[in-house]
């Protein structure tokens, strides 16, 4: 890591914040994008708390990431951060030591209240996020307008009674986020990031660490397909999603669906019986997925970040990902107005994809 300005030779105590398996792995990518740790140099700290989700699937999938960062040399750090109404005080007061020490702090999701509450304690003066998808794209949009931070999918809502009550933190880690003459931002993305606010370091991650650790993959003739998590969001209607999904697979023979770690286990059982696919739930992130192999030779998609991750994550092999936009019939009546014109717009930047047509309803 590099040293941290305005004190020679010292190394930043790190400590980065996870709550998705996603963001576990992009926090790896930024730690490999430092260059080798001077392990052996007292002070030289990269602790990674996560913070645990309730759900099994994502689990699951940050037990595995934990175990490949620890074996990478980093400490981790397993909170039950959900685990009842007392466990956030726990954890926020068995983290204030180390927020109080930290020079650095790293985190995969700026939107999260509990991210939030922790930026309030610390006194860290460099501030790094990395990828939770593409909601970054919509994190740094915000930051650059002035805006609260609201999720995409929620944005065209009233603020709820939770919502107000949080305002004042949601607002004081708007603040800390915005760089100034003593603080310093970055964001680690794979992201397009147009926009930046003036003094935010925008660093591309390329996934060097995904390809260095795995494959390359097993190439199949066939295709597979990736879930989405759109229908539990309250964006797409579920039958418009099951049929979409039925016409894709048996234009381009897809014989497997990865699930997203957040699809319900009703809807997968209808894709599988409605469609013929065999629904694979993944015990790592996707981009690691595919690169372990083996993989179809065309992997479809719906607008989602692995449009703009597995091309970075595959680079050098013979996989072709193909994107289909969502049909504006598709969207619920409850999703927000942003909706359509944010999906178009992450597969419309998305690099190295092709794009298939719309698929029109039954």
């Amino acid at each position: 890591m590099s040293p941290r300005a305005g004190t020679p030779g010292t190394t930043p105590h790190t400590l980065a914040f996870v709550e998705s398996p996603v963001q576990l792995l992009n926090v790896l990518e930024w730690a490999h994008s430092q260059g080798p740790r001077p392990r052996e140099e007292p002070g030289a700290g990269f602790t990674l708390v996560v913070l645990s989700p309730t759900d099994p699937m994502t689990r699951g999938q940050l037990r595995r990431m934990a175990e490949l960062a620890r074996h990478d040399g980093h400490e981790v750090r397993w909170e039950e951060a959900r685990g009842g109404p007392a466990a956030p005080f726990r954890t926020i007061g068995g983290l204030t030591r180390e927020l109080r020490r930290a020079d650095r702090i790293v985190m995969g999701d700026p939107f999260s209240r509990y991210v939030q509450l922790l930026l309030t304690i610390t006194r860290a003066d460099d501030l790094v996020v990395v990828d939770d998808g593409t909601a970054t794209m919509e994190f740094v949009g915000q930051l650059a307008r002035g805006e609260r931070l609201v999720r995409w999918h929620r944005k065209g809502g009233r603020p709820g009674p939770r919502d107000l009550l949080f305002a004042p933190v949601s607002g004081a880690a708007r603040r800390r986020l915005t760089p100034g003459p003593a603080r310093r931002v970055e964001v680690f993305s794979s992201m397009p990031i147009e926009d930046a606010p003036e003094g935010i370091r925008v660093t591309a991650n390329t996934f060097a660490w995904t390809r260095e650790r795995f494959g390359p993959p097993r190439v199949t003739k066939g295709a597979d397909m990736v879930g989405t998590s759109l229908v539990e969001t309250g964006v797409v209607d579920g039958d418009r999603y099951v049929h979409a999904v039925g016409v894709l697979a048996k234009a381009h023979g897809a014989t497997r669906y990865f699930a997203h770690r957040r699809e319900s286990a009703e809807k997968l059982h209808r894709l599988a019986v409605e469609t013929g696919l065999e629904v694979v739930r993944p015990d790592l992130p996707l981009e690691l997925i595919a690169r372990r192999g083996p993989i179809g030779r065309t992997v479809l998609s719906f607008p989602s970040t692995v449009v703009h991750t597995l091309p970075l994550a595959l680079a050098g092999t013979e996989v072709r990902v193909a994107v289909c936009d969502i049909d504006p019939t598709w969207l619920t009546r409850t999703a927000s107005p942003r909706a359509q014109g944010f999906l178009s717009g992450v597969t419309g930047t998305a690099r190295g994809v092709d794009h298939l047509a719309r698929v029109t309803p039954a």
